[in-house]
């Protein structure tokens, strides 16, 4: 019979830093949130339509700056404040190295 070898336990493979549109996505859909506000209504004041704004909070899109300011304004905030609160986000998850495909 082969040699049975011990049980290893995989090692945790650390997740990449995330995106900063995932970072800012997610930063403007807790700010929607937390003002207890429907992305229908946020969306209609940014001048945007809901089904983009929920891809951009998803970050899946990448919102150009007017677009950005907008959606900041439509929920009260500057662009600076939001990128600020986006970034002491983006720097509480562990970095890991990120590969780009060829």
């Amino acid at each position: 019979m082969g040699e049975v070898l011990p049980f290893r336990r995989e090692e945790a493979v650390p997740r990449p830093e995330p995106l900063w549109r995932e970072a800012l996505g997610s930063q403007l859909r807790e700010e929607r949130l937390d003002r207890d506000e429907r992305l229908v209504d946020v969306a209609g004041r940014a001048g945007v339509s809901a089904q983009y704004l929920s891809e951009v909070e998803r970050g899946l899109k990448e919102p150009s700056s007017e677009v950005l300011a907008a959606v900041a304004g439509a929920l009260g905030l500057r662009v600076s404040e939001l990128a600020s609160r986006a970034a002491v986000r983006q720097r509480r998850v562990p970095r890991s190295p990120v590969c780009l495909a060829a």
